[in-house]
């Protein structure tokens, strides 16, 4: 095989990364709603003296099981994350391409020690939220990398000041959006196993105090869209334009899910719908601030900088 085609499928490694990132959160989730997280009671061992699932185990084997695979998943995300190290280090002469490539790999040792906080402390809704939104981190380092070694992020494309401040300020309300979820998972049911701790919330306060921030959400990316459409010249607004749709089509069939979720009781298949909605959010809107905040000056994702 030719050295540059070997090169340029070898970069597939970084969509990898991002699918798996994006896949461990609905995973998680899986388990969270099924109540299998302490079906592994342990860590890092999923039983006192054995990383595999043991016969001896007294946790229901469905749950063992769905926990376990979830760990599997962590273990494989941590090989495409040191296989798309390895790639930036060998291949890509980029200085900003290799540190975003190495806090992938320091963010996943971090989200094995924070998993086995959370397990050593009977899934506590503070450290299971910290696990998500570090989670969220990971997936814009993850989104960021793969744009840049794809050279999908416009360089030479020149915005606005006043796009790139509010672009600013809207991934701050959506992360505030994030964390106020986390705090209303934590408060109502589907904690992850039965003898879980909750919040002291009430839940229909957090859950109108979530649902008044995704309005405001709402509000800030229809200013954005006026924003672009009004102050940027061709091809920025062209491209903002189409990218800012897309999350305004993905934020309302988000908040859509949220109402239905709550006026139903939350029952479990709408909570990963939600969830999925909730990583598609944040996909769109990270790929939005990404390509809306960068400046003229001309990079290249094999350049030194």
């Amino acid at each position: 095989m030719h050295h540059l085609e070997r090169v340029g499928r070898g970069r597939r490694i970084f969509t990898a990364l991002l699918v798996f990132q994006c896949l461990i959160v609905i995973t998680g989730g899986i388990v969270r709603i099924t109540g299998s997280g302490l079906g592994c009671p342990t860590w890092p061992e999923c039983a006192p003296g054995s990383y595999t699932p043991s016969p001896d185990q007294l946790e229901d084997p469905l749950h063992i099981w769905i926990e376990f695979g979830n760990r599997l998943l962590t273990f494989v995300l941590g090989i495409a994350a040191l296989a798309a190290l390895f790639y930036s280090l060998r291949f890509i002469p980029n200085l900003r391409i290799r540190l975003l490539a190495l806090g992938q790999v320091l963010g996943i040792v971090g989200q094995a020690i924070l998993g086995g906080i959370t397990v050593l402390t009977g899934l506590h809704p503070t450290t299971v939220a910290a696990h998500l939104l570090l989670s969220i981190i990971l997936i814009s380092g993850a989104l960021s990398l793969r744009q840049r070694v794809y050279g999908r992020i416009p360089s030479s494309l020149e915005t606005q000041s006043l796009t790139r401040s509010i672009s600013k300020g809207l991934v701050a309300l959506g992360f505030i959006v994030i964390v106020m979820g986390t705090i209303v998972t934590g408060t109502g049911p589907h904690a992850g196993d039965d003898s879980s701790v909750r919040f002291d919330f009430d839940i229909r306060t957090v859950a109108w105090l979530h649902a008044d921030l995704v309005i405001a959400f709402l509000g800030l990316s229809f200013a954005t869209l006026i924003a672009v459409r009004l102050g940027e010249r061709e091809p920025a607004r062209s491209i903002l334009l189409r990218k800012i749709f897309i999350l305004l089509g993905i934020s309302l069939s988000q908040g859509g899910i949220g109402y239905i979720q709550y006026f139903t009781g939350v029952p479990e298949l709408l909570v990963i719908a939600h969830l999925i909605g909730a990583v598609s959010v944040w996909l769109s809107l990270w790929n939005f601030y990404i390509t809306g905040s960068v400046t003229s000056r001309k990079t290249s994702p094999t350049s030194s900088q």
